[in-house]
């Protein structure tokens, strides 16, 4: 997830191109359809395929296109989509794997709104402290 999420946050960010971008989706593409290049590769193809989090990555490189082109948001549910898209998906992606203490009394469905809710509220957290500065 970091080596995707370095792509758009990272140093390099402003020379990101939607090509490069396109190149991404394809190796991740490769590595849920087994075609591995690294250890980090193998370690990504297990934790999807044991948990089936194949679609929050996929549409965290969606929110990383949005980047590239989109800047303005309409109204709160283009917002809201946006940061679903870059990131609620990092819970979505993480609560498998984590996992649910076997003692907790919350639903598997109330513990994935929880990490949706918290990536919302993170994202729009992150956009009005960067306000003063753009």
């Amino acid at each position: 997830m970091w080596r995707i999420d370095e792509l758009v946050d990272g140093p390099n960010a402003p020379h990101i191109t939607p090509e490069a971008l396109d190149r991404c989706e394809a190796s991740l593409e490769d590595i849920f359809n087994g075609r591995l290049f690294d250890l980090l590769d193998a370690a990504l193809s297990d934790t999807v395929s044991r948990f089936h989090v194949d679609k929050p990555f996929r549409d965290m490189v969606e929110g990383m296109h949005m980047d590239l082109w989109k800047f303005l948001y309409n109204n709160f549910d283009e917002l809201y989509l946006y940061c679903y898209y870059v990131a609620s998906t990092v819970g979505l992606m993480s609560v498998p794997d984590m996992g649910i203490a076997p003692e907790s009394k919350a639903t598997t469905e109330s513990v994935y709104n929880a990490a949706l809710a918290v990536g919302i509220t993170i994202q729009l957290t992150n956009i009005l402290r960067d306000v003063g500065e753009e």
